[in-house]
C-alpha cells in the first residue's frame, strides 16, 4: 500500500484491525493523540505558541494536571494543560465529546496500521478532535512519536507459542481511483507458558498468493514465533504452499469452521443443513480418533 492509496474501512474491519491487530497499543496511540490536540487547544486559547512573545497573548502556560479516564480504548492517563493571568479559564472540548470521537479515532488508528503514520493523517486526525485547522508543522513531533509506538508493536518479540491459527478476511480498499479486494492477513498464538490467546500480527496484501503469506510467516519467524506444535488454517492452496516453505516440519490441521462450510455446500436441501451440521460437530467432540471415524462412517452412511 503505498501512501497515496487510502483505505475507506467499515466499522467490521476497524474492530478486526484494533482486536487483532494493535490492542495492546491502542490505549498508548489514543492518549498520546489526545494528549496532542489539548495541548494546542491551549495555544489556540493563550493566541500564542509556546515561548513566543507577542501582543495577542492573553495569558501563560501552566503545567499539566493528571487525569485517569476510563474509555472505549481502556485506561488512559491524560495531562490536562493548564493555564494562568487569563480573563478566561481553559477547558478542553474533548472530555466533554466522550464516545463522539471514537469513531474517528478508531478508524484513523487503523488506517495508520494498514498504511503507515503519515503527516497528512495525523494533522487531519487532531484536526477534527480540536475542531480547529491545524498546520502540519504544529503535529511533526507527534507523528514521529505515533510512528514509534506503531513500529515497536510491529517488530515485538514474540513469546513462545504452542498452537498457531493462521487466517485472512477480505475488504474492499480503494487503490488509485479503483475499488478492489484487500487481504487482511491475521496470525493468532496459544501461548505455551500459560495458554492464553495472543494476537501475533497482522498484513494486508493484494491477496492470499503465497508470496504474501511467506513474506508474513517469515516475518513471524524473525520476530521469535519459534516452532509451535501445530498450525491451524483454512486449505487455501498460496498458505499452504506458503506452511510448506516456511514451516515444513509442523503439523498442519484445516479449520473445522471453514471445512464445515465447504461441506454445507454440498448439501442438497435446506432443511438438512442443521442436521449436517450437528453431526459434524459430534465428529469434531469425538474423544479419540477411533470413535471420531466411526462417527464420520455412520454420518456418511446416512
Amino acid at each position: 500500500m503505498t501512501e497515496q492509496q487510502d483505505l475507506t474501512l467499515n466499522d467490521q474491519t476497524i474492530n478486526l484491525l484494533l482486536q487483532n491487530g494493535i490492542a495492546d497499543s491502542l490505549p498508548q496511540i489514543v492518549q498520546r493523540l489526545l494528549n496532542a490536540a489539548m495541548l494546542l487547544e491551549r495555544t489556540a486559547h493563550l493566541q500564542a505558541e509556546p515561548h513566543q512573545r507577542c501582543d495577542t497573548r492573553t495569558g501563560h502556560a501552566n503545567g499539566f494536571k493528571p487525569r485517569g479516564l476510563q474509555t472505549a480504548f481502556g485506561k488512559l492517563n491524560l495531562a490536562i494543560p493548564q493555564v494562568r493571568d487569563c480573563a478566561e479559564p481553559f477547558h478542553t472540548s474533548l472530555l466533554e465529546q466522550g464516545s463522539r470521537t471514537d469513531r474517528a479515532l478508531k478508524a484513523a488508528i487503523a488506517t495508520m496500521y494498514l498504511q503507515g503514520v503519515s503527516t497528512r493523517r495525523v494533522t487531519k486526525i487532531v484536526g477534527d478532535l480540536c475542531g480547529m485547522e491545524i498546520t502540519s508543522t504544529q503535529v511533526s513531533r507527534l507523528t514521529a512519536e505515533l510512528d514509534e509506538e506503531f513500529e515497536k508493536w510491529r517488530t515485538r518479540s514474540l513469546p513462545d507459542i504452542a498452537h498457531l491459527f493462521l487466517d485472512a478476511t477480505y475488504i474492499k480498499v480503494r487503490q488509485n481511483g479503483a475499488v478492489r479486494d484487500c487481504a487482511v492477513l491475521t496470525a493468532i498464538g496459544i501461548q505455551r507458558d500459560n495458554g492464553k490467546r495472543i494476537a501475533l500480527g497482522v498484513s494486508a496484501a493484494l491477496s492470499e498468493a503465497e508470496p504474501h503469506w511467506r513474506d508474513f510467516i517469515t516475518s513471524l519467524r524473525e520476530r521469535g514465533l519459534g516452532l509451535p506444535d501445530s498450525v491451524t488454517s483454512d486449505a487455501h492452496e498460496g498458505l499452504k504452499a506458503a506452511l510448506r516453505a516456511t514451516l515444513p516440519s509442523i503439523p498442519w490441521q484445516r479449520c473445522q469452521f471453514h471445512l464445515q462450510q465447504n461441506a454445507q455446500a454440498y448439501v442438497p436441501r435446506q432443511e438438512l443443513k442443521t442436521q449436517v451440521a450437528n453431526d459434524l460437530r459430534h465428529i469434531f467432540d469425538a474423544p479419540d480418533r477411533p470413535h471420531a471415524e466411526a462417527k464420520l462412517a455412520q454420518t456418511i452412511e446416512k
